[in-house]
């Protein structure tokens, strides 16, 4: 059987701008799932775990546990609803042009997308079958009867945790890691990067940078394009201004 090729991205910072945990839970509690304190400590729970990440093994316990809690005794079809608007009203506006056109390029060319995320699977896969890419990995919640139990099934995908996750799935369906792909913006995401044989990285913080720049991974980062633009919009605005009033004036006649 002829091995395959993938595509595997992350979607934090990388497929959006910002945090798919932290706009699903804005539209929990715009719903009056939470209280402002209940938010103000999950919010909390999830920056800490960005700013940390793999290195305070303390701070991954307290989001898990902020996680689990987040979801505990709600009825799943009702947060599947909830994803699907959060998706509308949040997520749509918030994804980099930049990645969806790299990821549309890979599938066109007959790869296979997943996104690969620490979000809760049924948020990964409602974007990915939005955007029309072949499905998702996320962190599975535990369920019962229809009811979030409050716990995690497996472990959190993170980190070590991705990777692993990742050679389960090719060993599954037949890819070929060494000609596949894989895209994030966090050092955390090295172990996973470091499997296939085609790591690029998107808007890179700046450990990820610099391991990209040391081992010659390819660098995508639409942050700065935008930023470029923005510092050159007043420049050219001036430049034109100032080419209008030298401009000779026709003479009436």
């Amino acid at each position: 059987m002829t091995s395959k090729r993938a595509a595997f991205f992350d979607v934090d910072n990388t497929l959006i701008k910002g945090s798919t945990i932290f706009f699903l839970s804005r539209g929990m509690y715009q719903r009056g799932f939470f209280s402002k304190r209940e938010i103000s400590t999950f919010v909390l729970a999830n920056l800490r775990f960005r700013l940390t990440g793999k290195e305070n093994p303390e701070e991954i316990d307290k989001f898990k546990e902020a996680a689990q809690s987040f979801v505990k005794g709600h009825n799943v079809s009702e947060i599947k609803k909830i994803a699907a608007d959060v998706y509308d009203k949040y997520v749509s506006e918030r994804l980099w042009s930049g990645t969806i056109e790299i990821a549309r390029k890979h599938l066109a060319e007959g790869l296979e997308v997943w996104l690969v995320t620490a979000a809760p699977q049924h948020m990964a896969e409602l974007i990915a079958e939005r955007l029309g890419f072949t499905g998702a990995l996320g962190t599975i919640a535990e369920t019962k009867d229809g009811i979030y139990t409050g716990k995690m099934v497996g472990e959190m995908l993170h980190g070590v945790s991705k990777a692993e996750a990742v050679k389960k799935l090719a060993l599954e369906r037949n890819y070929d890691l060494k000609n596949s792909y894989a895209y994030s913006d966090s050092h955390n995401d090295i172990p996973l990067l470091s499997i296939v044989g085609k790591p690029q990285a998107i808007n890179p913080d700046t450990l990820l940078q610099i391991k990209a720049f040391r081992d010659g991974w390819q660098v995508h980062d639409f942050r700065r394009a935008r930023r470029v633009s923005k510092a050159l919009a007043p420049i050219l605005a001036r430049g034109l201004y100032a080419a209008t009033l030298l401009k000779p004036r026709r003479r009436q006649h």
